[in-house]
């Protein structure tokens, strides 16, 4: 490991996602002095294009944060570096920021710091789910759910909010097949709901997807019958992987760190925004938004003495 290069800022920002980079634009044009720490690990490094950013409608997402990180680096107050952060702790009156990349420590100290890392994603345990993922397969309706609409699609689901994830891709399609691999998360009051809104149940085990070089055609179960399907969403487990955070942070039953409207974390100085927050994954204009909006608040937060305590953040 080589000598670490110290950096000593107003705010450090973790995660270079639409969030990340949208609080450190929006904290340096304040003046603030940001450093943006960032892994380039994306969650949606497999997806070929992204929809529903106003004006970047079908670009790429690597292209829409490299965009992004050019913006914020034509400012003199940002610096931005690749590195892993592996500690985040509280100092004085302030946070020491701690990683490293290719042999080289980064160490930081500053007066807030901006969690916007993201999330993990675990997939259900089938073989080519990762073949198809980004361009047949896809988590977020919102965002691809326009290019299957009308087509035959299967939603794999093996958790307990697969009632209304179902009927929200049902709204895109009249031919849709819920598979919850025999998990058991589906009452009689949620089957019922689903069968009311044409929506099919499948609970036996599901063995693998099938398609070729077009992309999806069916799911194949471990009997053996293969249904056909060109399109498929899917519902991930997500991880928030934050144990390198030594702060103690309110989070909800699925890891996700607790915020108020502007991303408080209630630890003085410590903020959060855009996946790794409350409801999870986002389309990436909103975790631009609330980016913007964290970037307010912590602004507001360091100019202290402000007597308009409000949550909300003009």
């Amino acid at each position: 490991m080589t000598d670490a290069v110290v950096h000593d800022v107003d705010v450090v920002v973790v995660g270079a996602g639409p969030a990340g980079l949208s609080a450190a634009l929006n904290l340096v044009r304040a003046r603030r002095s940001v450093l943006l720490v960032d892994a380039n690990r994306p969650r949606n490094a497999a997806t070929l294009r992204s929809h529903g950013f106003l004006t970047r409608d079908g670009v790429s997402p690597l292209e829409l944060r490299k965009l992004g990180r050019a913006e914020v680096e034509q400012y003199d107050e940002a610096t931005v570096v690749q590195a892993v952060v592996d500690e985040v702790r509280p100092e004085g009156a302030g946070w020491s920021v701690r990683g490293a990349w290719r042999g080289t420590a980064v160490s930081a100290t500053a007066r807030a710091v901006v969690l916007a890392t993201g999330l993990r994603e675990e997939f259900p345990a089938l073989p080519t789910l990762r073949a198809f993922y980004g361009t047949s397969v896809h988590s977020c309706v919102e965002c691809d759910g326009y290019e299957h609409a009308g087509q035959a699609l299967a939603f794999l689901c093996e958790t307990p909010d697969v009632v209304d994830r179902a009927l929200l891709i049902g709204s895109w399609t009249d031919d849709l097949v819920v598979y919850t691999n025999g998990s058991g998360v589906l009452d009689a009051a949620g089957r019922e709901s689903l069968r009311s809104a044409g929506i099919r149940t499948d609970d036996r085990p599901v063995a693998d997807l099938e398609g070729d070089r077009s992309g999806l055609t069916g799911v194949r179960l471990a009997d053996g019958h293969v249904e056909p399907r060109t399109g498929a969403f899917v519902r991930p487990v997500w991880h928030a992987d934050l144990d390198w955070l030594a702060a103690d942070v309110r989070r909800d039953d699925e890891g996700l760190v607790v915020v108020d409207g502007v991303g408080r974390t209630g630890v003085p100085g410590l903020y959060a925004v855009g996946d790794v927050t409350p409801p999870g994954p986002e389309q990436l204009i909103v975790a631009a938004g609330h980016g913007a909006r964290t970037a307010a608040a912590v602004h507001r937060d360091l100019v202290g003495g402000l007597t308009d305590a409000r949550d909300a953040v003009q």
